[in-house]
C-alpha cells in the first residue's frame, strides 16, 4: 500500500467563520440544491455530522462518472475551523484505492478573508501507483 498526498490552497475575501459555516456545516444541505446536476442527494446514514458520522453522497447522472460514495467524518473542530473526512466506500475508489482522506483548514488572512488549505491523501491497494 502506498500513500499519495496532494495539497492545495485558496485565498478568499470571506472570513473563516462564514466559509466554515457555508461549506462545512451547511454544505450538505445546500449542495444538491445549488448544483443538482452534480449531486442528487447527501444523507447521513449514521450520526448527524459529528465525528464518527457516515454519510452517503449520491452523484447526479449528468455530471459524474461515479454513482455514490460513503464518507466518514473524522474531525470537526468548529472553533479552529478544521474538518476532515474519509471516503470509505463507493465506486470513486475504483477498486484501486483503500480510502481517500481530506482535511480542510481555514485560517484568517491579513485582510479579514480566509486561507483555505486542503490536504488529500490517497491510500492505494497493493502496488498501484497514482499518476498526477
Amino acid at each position: 500500500m502506498g500513500v499519495f498526498t496532494y495539497e492545495s490552497g485558496v485565498v478568499t475575501a470571506i472570513s473563516p467563520a462564514k466559509m466554515f459555516k457555508a461549506f462545512i456545516l451547511d454544505g450538505d444541505k445546500l449542495i444538491a440544491k445549488i448544483v443538482p446536476q452534480a449531486f442528487m442527494s447527501v444523507e447521513y446514514i449514521e450520526g448527524n455530522g459529528e465525528p464518527g458520522s457516515i454519510k452517503k453522497v449520491t452523484f447526479g447522472k449528468v455530471r459524474s462518472q461515479f454513482n455514490y460514495v460513503k464518507q466518514k467524518v473524522e474531525t470537526l473542530y468548529k472553533k479552529n475551523f478544521v474538518y476532515s473526512y474519509g471516503v470509505i466506500e463507493g465506486d470513486a475508489l475504483m477498486n484501486t484505492l483503500e480510502k481517500i482522506t481530506y482535511e480542510t483548514k481555514l485560517e484568517a488572512s491579513a485582510d479579514g478573508g480566509s486561507i483555505c488549505k486542503t490536504t488529500s491523501k490517497y491510500y492505494t491497494i497493493g502496488d498501484f501507483e497514482l499518476e498526477e
